[in-house]
């Protein structure tokens, strides 16, 4: 797919529809791409690699952008295999090709590739600037965003960012679909846990003039660049985005699956301004996390399961909490036939996070609701829409 960001900047990259799995666990029915791309200078500069998957596609699209020319430097954003796969091959068929990385990626390419590339590298710190001719690049370290290594580069003359997987997206380019809701999914399981160090980003290039983002997965970034730095800045600060209820449950026979219908009907009953549910053993667990965060608030409602929680409530809890999950105001309903032990232990797990409000009102159903279940889940969305 040859795309022409500027006159002087081609996107090079791949689109990937065949991949079931994103780091073998999320679903991506649109595919990825693996965004790679050529400043075209007196130094001519490739902008990262792809995956091994896609190699001899971005072979053919590298080739065809040189048009017979030869690349100056490689710049290494990220070593993560999707993006580094192919520097070892590009480097063979180029052997007078210079290595842009910084130090960390040096301590850690070994681990990747056999060949020992050093002689090659040109070794850059932070806001370090190398000269293409007309372009000039200036780097800016972004540490656990989402890797130890990772960089990005700002190209100063036509004001492009190259954000590494910052930005990113799941879906294929060709595919026609609202950002918002992919990247914020992309951004809460691939990078939620790091808002501290996304926020540092931030502030690093927020006084840049930028035109143009260039992520390594999903669409190449022109217009509006305030509204996807604000969700930025939103996501990585983990405020609420939306002033809603998220409900995530589990039901083994149906019984709390019903009263979870009881309790959306109640919820609209009482102003909830916007309401998502989540069947969290049927669903993707990943766009779970997504709607958690996305929301002020979230009612979790689960059975009993071997005097514990049902393996795929406490499989959702505990990777909010390995997210970084904070800032929320939490409702629990709790359903147990005999011993209901399901509000104890989300509790138990909810109190490992941060500025995590728990309402006092427990709904605890036995096996089916009742009409006392019914007031104390309508006293319960009170509290929680407060």
């Amino acid at each position: 797919m040859k795309i022409d960001i500027t006159d002087k900047i081609e996107y090079v990259g791949v689109d990937d529809k065949t991949l079931d799995l994103f780091e073998s666990q999320y679903i991506i029915p649109n595919g990825v791409s693996y965004n790679s791309y050529i400043i075209k200078d007196e130094k001519i500069t490739i902008m990262d690699t792809v995956d091994k998957r896609a190699t001899d596609e971005w072979f053919d699209n590298i080739e065809k952008s040189l048009n017979g020319e030869k690349p100056y430097y490689l710049v290494i954003s990220h070593l993560e295999p999707d993006h580094s796969a192919n520097i070892e091959k590009l480097a063979k068929k180029y052997p007078d090709m210079k290595i842009i990385v910084n130090k960390k990626e040096v301590d850690m390419m070994p681990q990747f590739f056999d060949e020992d590339l050093s002689e090659r590298f040109e070794i850059v710190k932070e806001g370090d600037v190398i000269d293409l001719g007309i372009h000039k690049l200036q780097f800016f370290m972004a540490p656990m965003v989402h890797w130890p290594e990772v960089m990005v580069t700002y190209e100063q003359t036509e004001k492009v960012l190259f954000t590494a997987d910052g930005f990113g997206k799941f879906g294929s380019l060709d595919t026609d679909e609202d950002w918002a809701c992919e990247a914020r999914r992309y951004y809460f399981n691939i990078v939620g846990k790091y808002g501290a160090q996304v926020q540092m980003l931030l502030k690093k290039v927020a006084n840049l003039d930028i035109k143009i983002i260039c992520p390594l997965h999903g669409p190449i970034l022109k217009e509006n660049l305030e509204y996807y730095i604000n969700k930025y800045d939103i996501w990585s600060s983990y405020k609420p985005e939306d002033d809603g209820v998220f409900v995530a449950y589990n039901s083994i026979h149906g019984n709390t699956r019903k009263a979870v219908e009881e309790l959306e009907d109640i919820l609209k009953e009482n102003g909830a301004k916007k309401i998502s549910i989540s069947d969290l053993a049927r669903e993707d667990i990943a766009e779970a996390i997504e709607d958690a965060f996305r929301y002020d608030k979230i009612i979790i409602a689960t059975p009993t399961y071997d005097a514990g929680l049902f393996p795929t409530t406490e499989l959702f809890l505990r990777e909010l909490k390995h997210k970084n999950y904070q800032n929320k105001k939490v409702g629990i309903i709790e359903n147990g036939s005999w011993a209901p032990m399901a509000a104890k232990c989300v509790r138990a797990i909810l109190e490992e996070m941060k500025n995590i409000e728990i309402c006092d009102t427990v709904v605890t159903i036995k096996t089916r609701m009742t009409e006392q279940n019914k007031e104390d889940m309508t006293k319960l969305v009170k509290e929680i829409l407060g």
